[in-house]
């Protein structure tokens, strides 16, 4: 037997179950001996291409999607669709092919923009699949090899360095200052410092020092690692499952769209089967009654609310762009508006993801720095005023920022219109305090020319450099940073306020750490030592004899508009909420700062979540402002738990771990600028500018555009109800009908269209966002929203019921008769339309010299609808396609005069149901 026969059949032995093993929790050689893997030489290459033949290659499984023409077909399964359909359908057996092309024309237009809207969600999988391909470098046969990620098998031996993508999930063998940005996958805001020793099974995955996992980048120095886990077997492939498994749940409109539309179509079989069996029983014709029928079934069918829906929800987009968020699906807009919780992530959402320095303490005393991000925008401050770095004196802090310009890898370079970080947050952070202060690096390198460098390991927890002082003299300076305990053990001096040497008290500087790690800062030390001229810089240099030059506290802070947004939203009743997969101090701090909480609410963590039943866990999803340390999966619970409580959820991110929450959410709201595509390609809405401060500007339109979607209801179904009402009390008490089913479909499909649209452009009011949300729970047509269509469906049933009456029988005359009552119903909603728009209160606004936009669409709606109600009285063409006669002048001021008293009614009712 070959030793490669051995070593495979050792693999399928040990490893039967690879995904129970927890890799942290295992020594570095159990990993190798458990993966049948040598330290050194790797796999060979016969056993990699055996075990790639076992378990294919290392790339995600998509789900094969549906063909387009099924997923087009699916469109057209919604009720709302089934009364357009029903419409077309009744208008073709009257043989009036150009009103069923009309009524076919707005179903398929409502499909298409469905079909274009959301005909890129089943993409996720696929982003998340491109997000993870790369190359890698591997051992095989003791060899170097560069392969494609795909390639790669469990049990590789794989060489990370600085600017590689993870290829894979790694258990690290060694490594050599090795930081990865893992903030994709975990949410910690800065690159994780690597080491090797193994820790406890219930270390959280932010936590997992020993570990690499796929799709995250290498900052800065190098490692080795060995091959644990590929394609749906990484934490990445958990991920695309979790997407998969997260269900596409309807929004409130939807929902109650669905709902009215089923209870409408059975409300309206019922009514035209009542009707033909009233007419049966009455000894009617059956061929009159159907058509009786049929009337009934197209008065009460809105054909205009599909198009309505669509128009106003499309607006709503329109609006949204403009203040930086981007529609994927049209529903999503209306949702917005009835949001009662925010589940906002921290970093780049509502902060700026550029760390800063904020505080500096040195030489005993405490300077804060003034401006955000890697622009030198800013000052140095003692007392909040400047310091002049021209006078004498500041010593101390001069040389704490000149220490973090030097002791520094990275760069800060000005590119596409703004300053751009080359290198980790933290040392950029460092550059920027240094240039608010007049420091630059191409004149401190002229000064102190960089001779020799000790890389940051993590053994070490600091990184030094060795510098030319004074060639004449035979003197060298090194530069020191890293942690404060690094730090402060190698330091027996420190400057005072005056900038002289005095004793160091490390019990004072570790009360100002601790001081600004509740504040969530993180905290680096710095100190100095000069040292005789040398070309190598050695670690026993710096064992001691150091002087400690102080702390710089950074932090990513918070935009200062997403402070104001999240004020507003709080104002409107929304709990906004933060997960996040940072550090608990940091998320705290930050969390206050923006009034996300107060000191005294418990922030969970995700460890603490993972102990709870369901029943905390609900409790705690309910009552916590503030989740720290969060995992994929718990996130994805949360907002399950979230809407399992009734709370309509959005949801933002920007890493791959979000993805799974963001598609379970009501909406999710992915990171335009900053965001993973997995994540784009989940989420309901993208941020053009990454800013919290767009989403609450996106509620404000929501809300708008569900005003507007109410108004609109309120208008349309009472001319639907009024007909129906028409038609069948005609048929009750045997009397010839007042309106044709053709004349019905003219009101339906171009009068009340026509002034139902303006209403898709009415602005929002300004109270919008003092207002709590809307009820999840409540129905599309409220009580008090039954009262005022109940109503006006009488009034408009008076109208034309009442003119036909006296019309017919004053003048005998069916046709003047029915011309009549159609002209009258139509001025009752001209007067009605313009009592509940802002046309008229922003016009008189205007007059009265206000700067108030004037809401011209119902105006222009009004216009165009009078025009062709004259072409439809007085054309002859239209006579006798429609069965009308022309009117005189006074016949229609009287049909104006029937339909203004509605106006009053409107007044009246505003007092129980604003609209506006």
């Amino acid at each position: 037997m070959t030793a490669d026969t051995i070593a495979t059949n050792t693999f399928a032995d040990s490893t039967k179950d690879l995904l129970n093993y927890e890799w942290h929790t295992l020594a570095e050689q159990k990993v190798l001996q458990t993966l049948a893997s040598h330290p050194e030489a790797g796999l060979t290459h016969k056993e990699a291409t055996t075990r790639h033949q076992q378990m294919g290659a290392n790339q995600l499984t998509t789900k094969d999607g549906k063909s387009p023409w099924l997923k087009f077909l699916e469109q057209f399964n919604q009720p709302l669709l089934y009364i357009l359909l029903t419409a077309g359908v009744v208008t073709l057996l009257l043989r009036d092919w150009i009103d069923a092309g009309v009524i076919f024309g707005v179903t398929l237009i409502n499909v298409i923009i469905s079909y274009i809207q959301e005909s890129k969600a089943e993409g996720a999988i696929a982003a998340l699949s491109k997000a993870v391909t790369t190359e890698a470098t591997v051992i095989r046969d003791g060899q170097k090899t560069r392969l494609a990620s795909t390639e790669l098998v469990v049990g590789d031996l794989v060489l990370l360095a600085s600017g590689d993508k993870v290829p894979a999930d790694l258990r690290l063998l060694s490594v050599r200052g090795l930081q990865v940005d893992e903030s994709a996958l975990t949410g910690e805001s800065v690159p994780v410092e690597k080491a090797t020793l193994s820790l406890a099974a219930e270390t959280p995955l932010a936590e997992r020092s020993n570990m690499a996992y796929t799709g995250s980048f290498v900052t800065f120095g190098q490692g080795e690692g060995i091959v644990v886990a590929i394609a749906d077997a990484t934490e990445t492939g958990r991920i695309s499952e979790l997407i998969e498994s997260s269900t596409n749940l309807k929004t409130p409109l939807t929902r109650n769209i669905d709902k009215f539309s089923k209870t409408l179509l059975y409300v309206i079989l019922s009514l035209a089967g009542l009707t033909f069996a009233v007419g049966l029983g009455q000894n009617e014709s059956w061929i009159d009654v159907f058509k009786a029928a049929v009337a009934l079934v197209v008065s009460a069918i809105p054909e205009g609310l599909p198009a309505i829906v669509t128009v106003t929800l499309a607006i709503g987009v329109s609006r949204m762009a403009r203040r930086n968020a981007i529609i994927r699906k049209l529903p999503a807009v209306e949702t917005l508006g009835s949001t009662t919780v925010i589940c906002s992530d921290k970093t780049g959402t509502l902060t700026e993801n550029q760390m800063t320095v904020q505080n500096i303490y040195t030489g005993g005393q405490h300077y804060t720095v003034s401006g955000i991000g890697y622009a030198p925008d800013g000052e140095i401050l003692m007392n909040q005023q400047p310091l002049d770095f021209n006078a004498d004196g500041h010593v101390a802090v001069w040389e704490c920022l000149e220490a973090g310009l030097l002791c520094n890898d990275s760069h800060i370079q000005w590119r596409d219109g703004q300053w751009n970080l080359v290198g980790t947050p933290t040392e950029g952070a460092l550059i920027t305090a240094a240039n608010k202060a007049g420091l630059t690096p191409e004149n401190l390198e002229k000064e102190l020319p960089r001779i020799d460098t000790l890389p940051f390991e993590s053994e070490f927890q600091y990184m030094a450099t060795l510098h030319e002082l004074d060639a004449k003299q035979g003197l060298n300076v090194i530069y020191l940073k890293g942690s404060v305990e690094a730090i402060l053990q190698r330091c027996d001096r420190m400057f005072d306020a005056q900038g002289q040497q005095a004793a160091l008290n490390p019990a004072a500087v570790e009360q100002e750490v601790a001081g600004m790690a509740k504040q969530g800062l993180r905290v680096l030390a710095f100190a100095r030592k000069e040292v005789a001229a040398k070309q190598c810089l050695e670690r026993h240099d710096i064992d001691r004899g150091l002087m400690f030059l102080g702390l710089q506290g950074i932090i990513d802070p918070p935009r200062e508009e997403a402070i104001a947004a999240v004020k507003a939203c709080q104002s409107a009743g929304i709990k906004v909420k933060m997960i996040t997969g940072d550090h608990a101090l940091t998320a705290t701090a930050i969390a206050r700062q923006m009034g996300i909480c107060s000191a005294e609410e418990q922030v969970f963590t995700g460890q603490q979540l993972a102990q709870m039943d369901e029943k905390k866990f609900a409790q705690a999803a309910e009552q916590g402002m503030v989740f720290a340390r969060v995992a994929p999966e718990q996130k994805l619970r949360l907002v399950k738990a979230l809407q399992l409580n009734g709370e309509i959820v959005a949801m933002t991110g920007d890493g791959v771990n979000d993805a799974p929450a963001l598609k379970q959410a009501d909406i999710g709201v992915a990171m335009g600028i900053a965001g993973a595509e997995v994540t784009k390609e989940s989420a309901d809405m993208l941020l053009t500018d990454d800013n919290f401060a767009s989403i609450e500007a996106a509620v404000e339109e929501g809300r708008g555009v569900y005003r507007n979607l109410r108004k609109a209801i309120a208008f349309l179904l009472p001319i639907n109800v009024g007909e129906s009402m028409t038609i069948l009390i005609a048929i009750l008490l045997a009397t010839v009908l007042p309106i044709l089913p053709i004349q019905i479909l003219w009101l339906n499909m171009v009068s009340s269209v026509g002034l139902i649209v303006p209403l898709a452009f009415e602005p929002k009011s300004g109270h919008v966002m003092q207002q709590p949300p809307r009820n999840p729970r409540e129905k599309l047509l409220s009580g008090s929203l039954l009262q005022r269509i109940l109503a006006i469906s009488v009034f408009n049933w008076v109208v034309i019921f009442g003119v036909f009456q006296w019309i017919l029988q004053t003048t005998g005359n069916e046709a003047l008769a029915r011309t009549m009552a159609i002209n009258g119903l139509v001025a009752a909603e001209v007067f009605y339309l313009l009592s509940i728009t802002q046309f008229l209160p922003s016009l008189v606004a205007r007059i009265q010299g206000k700067r108030t936009p004037v809401a011209y669409a119902p105006a222009i709606g009004i216009v165009i609808v009078v025009i062709l109600q004259c072409l439809f009285s007085q054309w002859s063409m239209m006579n006798q396609v429609f069965d009308t006669t022309p009117l005189t002048f006074t016949q229609a001021l009287i049909c104006m005069g029937v339909g203004l008293p509605v106006v009053f009614i409107a007044l009246i009712l505003q007092r129980f149901d604003p609209l506006n």
